[in-house]
């Protein structure tokens, strides 16, 4: 059965391909969670029509991440927590908490998903945090300091 994805499934394609799956797998899971619809000639039309939108969406995006990333490169960003006496933070700093901080001390948008920490980070001190995307990887200096009581 001829089917139009409207969201990203994994191993079976992206946002507004046209696929060839089995009818069961199309009428009992991907249809009834609106993951897709049948491929009539009309959606056929409004899906590459969507798409071409998309792509185009996708690609500004894309530039906009790539001027991000040479500004963000080399920079130095501090940012302060609440630690122990031996350094330990009591809460880990994730993807989220550094893109927050970077839009608030560099006004750079950058989605968290970017961002690659294998852990957070719970330690006081520098680390060194990568930044991958549209082909291109910066990286930056990350500051934590214990906060004052």
């Amino acid at each position: 059965m001829k089917i139009i994805l409207l969201k990203d499934v994994p191993k079976v394609g992206r946002r507004y391909d046209i696929k060839d799956v089995s009818s069961g797998y199309a009428l009992n899971m991907l249809i009834p969670k609106g993951s897709a619809e049948p491929a009539t000639p009309e959606a056929q039309k409004r899906a590459e029509i969507e798409r071409k939108k998309s792509e185009g969406e996708r690609r500004l995006h894309e530039e906009l991440l790539v001027k991000n990333l040479k500004d963000l490169d080399g920079k130095t960003l501090t940012v302060s927590g609440k630690a122990n006496d031996r350094g330990h933070l009591f809460a880990g700093l994730h993807r989220e908490e550094i893109a927050a901080e970077l839009r608030k001390q560099t006004e750079l948008q950058i989605d968290p998903s970017y961002i690659e920490l294998a852990h957070p980070l719970k330690e006081i001190g520098e680390h060194t945090v990568e930044v991958k995307g549209g082909g291109k990887s910066v990286t930056f200096k990350l500051v934590i300091e214990a906060a004052q009581a």
